[in-house]
């Protein structure tokens, strides 16, 4: 009954509702945009919300039997200032900085200058006072954000391309082409083990595991990071797979970095620090390499250029993909969306397409035509 209590509890926290609002908005808004240029809907309205808790369930269950099992403590002040952090981060919409190194370094330093300055501010329930910088408890967060950034490395290298939703800009040239943003968020509840001195301040009813001369208490908390990037140059299918090794690789490395600490303590504080330098590193080196050169997605030539391919559509159904050209239809050369559309009605309901992939090798993909199929072959092509 404990145990089911401290799972009721977790739903209490603001940050889940939150996250859940903010999950819902990030489609919203991305629909939206998507109408607005496009005059349809590309991606699926939900694909955020779907995704906030079920892309990183897997992790949150191996992290709570890790965290708990090992027994990783943290204090309660430090999940408090993480919770003001994460809703601060929602709220303001800025998911460039959502990578859970930030938060978490943003929650020590929150922490440590309210105890410095002997701030309280009164939050209802409880007071917050901060806390005192402790090696005891600093060790046990180096190793949780390095955890945290594993998962964020692996979600990014899976989920990243997903939800990227395209954009029309001007390219140097002065003519349209297409951009892809994405822009998610996740969530992940963690069983995480807490003072049980600290907790029981307040909330006395909260379940206490004794172990030697100390008390324990474990609960369930909402851990939140956000990714935001921008595909110009490359594709998103390769651009944030890319990003995800790197970030996933910088968390295998905060942990190390963390488990020196046990010979030298200070190496926790390093490790938080350094983190953070390079996840920020590595953020600004793929958003300059990806505004420099030409545009992916661009008019050519020969051939048509496909911005993106709509979900259940014919085109969907031949396997195109964004980013392919087509250089053929029913056997006559397109160039442009007049042309592709003139030559799909020679052969209305049987169309044959000659496509040019990313590794610039030609395939051929053919499908049959009903009268109920999107008459554009659900495909958003540059103008």
């Amino acid at each position: 009954m404990d145990a089911l209590l401290d799972i009721g509890r977790f739903f209490i926290n603001p940050v889940f509702y939150i996250a859940l609002l903010a999950a819902v908005l990030l489609g919203y808004f991305r629909v939206k945009k998507e109408r607005k240029m496009f005059r349809t809907r590309i991606i699926w309205g939900w694909r955020e919300f779907a995704g906030l808790v079920k892309d990183g369930l897997l992790f949150a269950l191996v992290f709570s039997v890790l965290f708990a099992g090992i027994g990783l403590v943290v204090p309660i002040e430090w999940l408090i200032a993480l919770s003001a952090v994460a809703i601060l981060l929602m709220v303001a919409g800025v998911y460039q900085l959502g990578s859970f190194i930030y938060l978490a370094l943003a929650a020590v330093f929150i922490g440590w200058l309210f105890r410095t300055n002997e701030w309280n501010v009164d939050l209802g329930i409880i007071s917050y006072s901060g806390y005192a910088v402790n090696w005891d408890w600093l060790v046990p967060v180096a190793l949780i954000s390095g955890a945290m950034v594993v998962a964020e490395g692996l979600l990014i290298r899976k989920h990243g391309a997903e939800a990227a939703s395209p954009r029309l800009e001007t390219s140097s040239r002065g003519l349209a082409a297409a951009a892809y943003t994405a822009k998610r968020l996740w969530l992940l509840p963690v069983l995480l083990v807490v003072p049980g001195d600290l907790i029981e301040s307040y909330a006395p009813y909260w379940p206490q595991l004794p172990i030697g001369q100390s008390m324990f208490s474990f609960i369930l908390f909402p851990m939140v990071f956000g990714f935001q990037s921008r595909a110009r140059k490359t594709m998103p299918i390769y651009l944030y797979p890319a990003i995800g090794n790197l970030v996933w690789k910088l968390g295998a490395a905060i942990i190390l970095l963390s488990l020196g600490a046990v010979l030298w303590e200070p190496l926790a504080f390093i490790a938080l620090i350094a983190g953070a330098a390079a996840r920020l590193a590595i953020a600004v080196n793929f958003e300059l390499k990806e505004r420099q050169g030409n545009n992916a997605v661009a008019p050519q030539a020969l051939g048509v250029m496909i911005i993106d391919v709509l979900p259940d559509s014919p085109a969907h159904k031949m396997g195109l993909m964004r980013g392919e050209v087509i250089r053929k239809v029913n056997g006559l050369s397109v160039s442009n969306e007049m042309e592709l559309y003139e030559a799909i009605q020679v052969n209305a309901a049987h169309c044959r397409l000659e496509v040019l992939d990313h590794s610039r090798e030609v395939r051929l993909r053919q499908h049959v035509i009903f009268r109920h199929d999107h008459h554009r072959l659900g495909l958003i092509v540059v103008k």
